[in-house]
């Protein structure tokens, strides 16, 4: 996946950002480009968003949203880690945590079980 460094810019707020990711240990160096495809609940991805990794592709994207909570993880994918800080829809440029604390209490969405179950060096707390 590629992205357009070029636009206009647009002002988000990281202030959560810090609450949210208390430590990070282990990243994807240089990150990733996520692919957005489809994804529809807003035009902000924030920090502590569940990623996830299709595996036929090697493509991260973020985990979809329904009624303010993750959907069930697609077939052909697996959990992959953690958004560090929020990026625009339109700019999907990831930083992706793949080992720290996340603070679920400050998470954009409740965190699936089987993400914590996949996500073994992560460790999620509720501060």
């Amino acid at each position: 996946m590629q992205t357009d460094l070029n636009g206009t810019p647009k002002e988000i707020s990281t202030d959560n950002d810090s609450i949210v990711i208390r430590k990070i240990l282990v990243d994807i160096p240089g990150g990733k480009t996520l692919d957005v495809t489809g994804f529809t609940p807003t035009d902000v991805i924030k920090a502590g968003h569940i990623i996830i990794e299709e595996t036929a592709t090697g493509e991260c994207k973020p985990l979809n949203v329904s009624s303010g909570a993750y959907v069930s993880l697609p077939s052909q994918h697996t959990y992959k880690g953690v958004l560090i800080s929020t990026v625009l829809k339109s700019k999907p440029m990831a930083a992706i945590m793949l080992s720290g604390d996340v603070n679920e209490a400050a998470s954009p969405y409740p965190v699936p079980q089987g993400a914590k179950d996949a996500l073994t060096h992560i460790l999620f707390t509720k501060d």
